[in-house]
């Protein structure tokens, strides 16, 4: 942990100390370790009150060691708004986290978020667990909040196919709540990432479930709710989204489900329908090609050399006329059709009518 991780941290643990304030802290001081050495008139100055300043544990407070040393038994790391690894969409919303607790290791991926009831139907477990996996064989990392039911298969799916998932906490990040899901806990730890804005210790009181609903949304292009109550707190999260920019799907439930009545509804206020990972792809990742696709046409590409490779990368998913396939390439009208001819019976490519030409489907 450098120092100025080392000063968040302390600011982090002082009791009634939240985001706006270390905020309004660094944009004053610029440096934490300069916020902790500054005296409570420049905390006013600051914007932050001197209550605040007096609340900050000192070094050697056992309250603090104490959570230095779980932090390092655990190999927990600190990422702060003002690091260059701190997710790129979550530091788009209007109120991100000043502090994120990692543990594991943030994917490099698009993200989608999928949550909703903690008591949902075997069908509604079935339909998540297969849309995660579905999604994460697209290279698509699948977040959502560890909570029984849903948000439970949305993460077992995406490690069904291998793929990644990040677990949002209310809590604190040594904390597993809820306790049986300890096992998926440790999974997600080993290849993918558990994270929270709350300190170690932090229990998993209710009022902080929204704030972390509004992380799940904000590190993702767009939310599923799959089932959810009228008054759900997986409707929170799609609040979030809709606040955030982010699109909203759900899945239409029966009329007779308790359970579907907040998902009917947002159906009916605009949100995109979901029967298949298809109807989110469509959306959002149109020509996305499956991480299994993406190896044949990368073992296809390994094969071809010269002129033919160069018109195959030239195509991708949307039609391309072969004179300007012919343009691009430099290629006279007959060498074009020797080498389109030889990449469509080997599956390469497709011909369309009119002269057009798209991808294979290998």
């Amino acid at each position: 942990m450098n120092p100025s991780q080392h000063a968040l941290l302390r600011l982090h643990l002082a009791p009634g100390l939240g985001r706006v304030a270390l905020f309004r802290l660094h944009g004053y001081f610029d440096h934490f370790k300069d916020a902790l050495a500054a005296p409570p008139r420049q905390w006013r100055e600051a914007g932050v009150t001197e209550k605040l300043c007096a609340a900050v544990p000192p070094e050697n407070a056992p309250y603090f060691q104490r959570i230095l040393k779980k932090l390092e038994a655990l190999n927990i790391r600190l990422i702060s708004f003002w690091d260059d690894d701190y997710p790129t969409l979550l530091r788009e919303i209007h109120d991100p986290p000043a502090l994120l607790y990692l543990r594991g290791k943030l994917p490099e991926k698009e993200c989608f978020a999928i949550v909703g009831s903690r008591r949902a139907t075997r069908n509604g477990l079935i339909a998540t667990r297969d849309l995660a996996t579905n999604l994460a064989s697209h290279d698509i990392c699948i977040v959502s909040g560890l909570a029984r039911g849903v948000d439970s298969a949305a993460h077992r799916g995406a490690l069904d196919a291998k793929g990644a998932t990040i677990a949002v906490l209310g809590c604190g990040i040594d904390k597993i709540y809820p306790p049986e899901n300890s096992k998926l806990y440790l999974e997600i730890c080993e290849n993918n990432a558990i994270i929270s804005e709350y300190p170690p210790e932090t229990p998993p009181l209710a009022g902080h479930f929204p704030g972390r609903n509004r992380i799940i949304s904000g590190l993702s292009r767009g939310v599923l709710i799959v089932e959810a109550a009228e008054k759900s707190g997986s409707l929170i999260t799609g609040d979030f989204a809709l606040e955030q920019g982010r699109e909203l799907f759900a899945i239409p439930g029966a009329l007779q489900n308790p359970n579907s009545r907040g998902t009917n509804r947002l159906l009916k206020e605009g949100a995109q329908l979901v029967t298949e990972a298809t109807d989110i792809l469509q959306v959002l990742w149109p020509h996305r090609p499956s991480v299994q696709q993406q190896e044949k046409y990368d073992g296809f590409t390994g094969q071809l050399e010269g002129q033919s490779l160069n018109v195959f990368q030239q195509l991708g998913h949307e039609p391309l006329h072969s004179d300007e396939i012919a343009r691009q390439c430099g290629l006279t009208p007959m060498e074009l059709s020797a080498i389109l001819l030889d990449l469509e019976l080997r599956g390469g490519i497709q011909a369309l009518p009119g002269h057009f030409y798209i991808r294979g489907k290998l």
